[in-house]
């Protein structure tokens, strides 16, 4: 049976995330590597007012991510398969050994603090469950405007999208998709409309950055965010981590691909637990287990008890 993790992105964090970690020796390790090179306390970046910073929920998530699946491997758990939700795409790339983890530390934190300095304020992002995407996207469509663009951004479910842009329109495809029936149409604690065509100029940016980084073929299978192929080669993995960011993350595609490749226990890495309820809602005879919420030892002993 195969094992994938699962990195979570930027709407998942919590302040005191990184204090909430396991206290296993080489999670420590990391937090303290990721210190020396921003040179700074990385647990400043976790307090409920960093936390409003576009750069410090992307760092602080990026270091979650890496540092726990580091403790789980360490411990003989091994994923055949990795995935990334946006910015956990970096860390995924990382426990596939394309890039090493103060390159991808350093390309994170460029990418946010872009990100930042074109989207201050007035933009963000949404989810919407329950509407079918054809629905979805007659209702964005309808909204769309030059003066206050809106896109669907993530498709994480057969009915679960995100959408990203303006504050007013975010709220008018809100307000719309729940008089269409939607059960859940929400914003997310997103400051930046990702995943759209808002964020070309950001990718150029990235795409430089990237390409001046070192990166090996990855050990293991890599989830494109773009397109939802399973990759290894540096040059793809490459691609999809500047591409992404301005076009949509086809999760559920993905995770339809790990299923279908044997995967049968997604392990979703902190600070995440909304990537493990999707993989439980879209896969009943599969297993999905968040670290963040179950712990080291019982996803330790899931792992060693299906394999």
């Amino acid at each position: 049976m195969s094992v994938a993790f699962l990195f979570p992105g930027q709407g998942s964090q919590s302040p005191g995330m990184l204090s909430a970690l396991p206290t296993h020796r080489v999670a420590q390790d990391v937090l303290a590597e990721a210190s020396d090179v921003l040179q700074q306390d990385i647990h400043s970046l976790e307090t409920a007012e960093a936390l409003s910073s576009t750069i410090a929920v992307q760092l602080a998530t990026f270091i979650a991510g890496v540092a726990t699946a580091t403790a789980l491997e360490h411990d003989g758990m091994t994923p055949k398969l990795v995935a990334g939700h946006s910015v956990g795409a970096f860390a995924a790339a990382v426990v596939a050994k394309t890039l090493k983890f103060a390159d991808a530390l350093l390309l994170v934190k460029r990418r946010a603090e872009w990100m930042e300095q074109a989207f201050p304020h007035g933009y963000g992002m949404g989810v919407v469950v329950g509407l079918d995407e054809e629905r979805l996207s007659a209702i964005v469509q309808k909204v769309h405007a030059v003066t206050r663009p809106v896109n669907i951004a993530n498709k994480n479910a057969s009915r679960q999208f995100t959408v990203a842009g303006h504050e007013a329109a975010l709220e008018m495809v809100l307000d719309g998709a729940r008089k269409a029936g939607a059960s859940k149409a929400v914003r997310l604690p997103v400051r930046v409309p990702s995943h759209c065509a808002l964020m070309a100029p950001i990718e150029a940016k990235l795409k430089e950055a990237l390409e001046r980084v070192a990166m090996s073929d990855a050990t293991v299978l890599y989830a494109a965010n773009v397109n939802a192929r399973a990759i290894r080669a540096a040059a793809s993995i490459r691609t999809d981590l500047h591409a992404s960011l301005s076009r949509p993350v086809m999760w559920y595609e993905a995770m339809v691909m790990f299923y279908e490749r044997g995967v049968r226990l997604f392990v979703e890495m902190s600070p995440g637990r909304v990537l493990t309820s999707i993989a439980e809602a879209a896969f009943p005879s599969a297993r999905a287990v968040s670290v963040n919420v179950s712990g080291l030892e019982a996803v330790r002993s899931l792992y060693f008890h299906t394999n």
